[in-house]
């Protein structure tokens, strides 16, 4: 990443640290424009992330017919955004019942549409099924799914269309046939439909006094052990969580090793490997990668307490785990080791070192708020949810970066 492109990265969140309402985060539909990246059509058949659509990576498993009759019923949400043509063929409102989620992507699509071509609207041709009428298993079913074209039905935007819907955030988009575009979201409720970087609550960390403290009861100005950017051990405060959830399920990569530790993490949160057993040559290789990359054979770094040093320790084995609660902390360092293995603090968005410089203004307003009052005053209890600046980050990532520097699970940002 060049320096320059960080410099107007930071620039441009310190901007809207400065914009009214930004505290509270942006509305529905805030920010809606055409995107200033030039649009790569999809080819015909081409999917968009590259993988099968009922994975974690991509829209998520099948999880059950919805009937009209069923209790799960109540998770369809109508339609009836003006600037969207639907086909309605039953005449029975079927295609406008979708999840709320497919419902903000789809809105979000529709102004896209207008503003790539004036005076075209965005159609939708199949929406939430009732009768059967799509294979074993369709996320149709489910109102997670839209089949979709341009009110002119010209083929030759559908290409453009196509990537579009990527860009308005449709989980999975398919050039599935000449005919239509096929788009698909996550469960509401679902492991995929918010991931994000964290870590179980129970998940411990090591403090300057050297006892361990689970990472859910860290309270800001808690100094927990980190490393500093030559992968040395040192101490560092905590400042704030980037995500905290102490109820919902989600599914964590384990990474074991060959000596034993283990250590629990959200597929997007980033870690730190290196090529080999070698301490030198690893230590100076050392490169973050998110954890759903990490592979058997790699090494990533354990913290030696008798030694006071980081060493690297080959990864045995890699599982998943489902655990309740999920805690995401932010160090002044921008590192921490958990569960005696080296981490970085940030997910999503695959570089280190540009998730820190964003990170700025945090670090600023701790040393001010540190400065300013004591640890009594400043430490207040965090609510549950994604922090507002978390969204703002990830939103303005969408905007700037490419989509191939963003973990595919990404994270919930939620429209109000």
């Amino acid at each position: 990443m060049l320096l320059w492109t960080k410099i107007a990265f930071v620039g441009l969140i310190c901007l809207s640290l400065v914009s009214s309402g930004m505290g509270c985060g942006p509305g529905r539909g805030y920010g809606r424009r055409r995107h200033p990246k030039k649009l790569t059509p999809l080819a015909y058949k081409q999917f968009i992330p590259n993988v099968a659509e009922k994975t974690l990576g991509a829209s998520g498993r099948y999880e059950g017919k919805i009937t009209r009759n069923s209790e799960r019923f109540k998770e369809l949400t109508p339609n009836y955004n003006t600037d969207i043509i639907f086909k309605d063929e039953e005449n029975t409102g079927a295609d406008r019942l979708m999840t709320q989620r497919c419902k903000d992507k789809l809105n979000s699509l529709a102004i896209s549409v207008m503003n790539q071509w004036p005076g075209v609207k965005l159609r939708v041709t199949e929406g939430w099924d009732e009768d059967g009428h799509h294979f074993e298993e369709s996320l149709h079913y489910e109102g997670r799914a839209v089949d979709i074209t341009t009110s002119d039905r010209d083929k030759s935007k559908y290409g453009t269309l196509s990537r579009l819907a990527v860009e308005a955030g449709f989980d999975w988009v398919y050039y599935e046939s000449k005919a239509h575009i096929h788009c698909s979201v996550k469960a509401e409720n679902s492991v995929a439909a918010k991931s994000g970087g964290c870590f179980p609550g129970s998940s411990t960390v090591t403090l300057q006094d050297g006892t361990s403290k689970a990472v859910r009861d860290l309270q800001p100005g808690d100094a927990v052990l980190a490393a500093d950017e030559h992968g040395n051990p040192t101490y560092t405060e905590f400042i704030m969580f980037l995500d905290r959830d102490s109820t919902t399920q989600r599914l964590f990569h384990v990474i074991e090793t060959a000596t034993g530790e283990k250590i629990r993490l959200t597929a997007a949160h980033l870690l730190f490997v290196g090529p080999g057993n070698s301490t030198a040559e690893a230590r100076g290789r050392m490169s973050a990668v998110f954890a759903s990359q990490v592979r058997a054979g790699q090494t990533v770094f354990v913290f030696d307490p008798e030694r006071s040093r980081l060493f690297p320790v080959v990864v045995k084995r890699i599982y998943t785990e489902t655990h309740e609660g999920s805690f995401a902390p932010v160090t002044v360092q921008g590192t921490v080791v958990v569960d005696r293995v080296l981490v970085s603090c940030y997910a999503v968005i695959e570089d280190h070192d540009l998730a820190h410089w964003a990170l700025a203004p945090v670090r600023l307003a701790h040393w001010v708020s540190s400065s300013l009052f004591t640890p009594a005053r400043h430490a207040g209890a965090q609510n549950d949810g994604v922090h507002w600046y978390s969204k703002i980050l990830y939103r303005l990532g969408t905007w700037l970066l490419d989509s191939h520097s963003m973990h595919p699970l990404g994270m919930s940002v939620s429209p109000s």
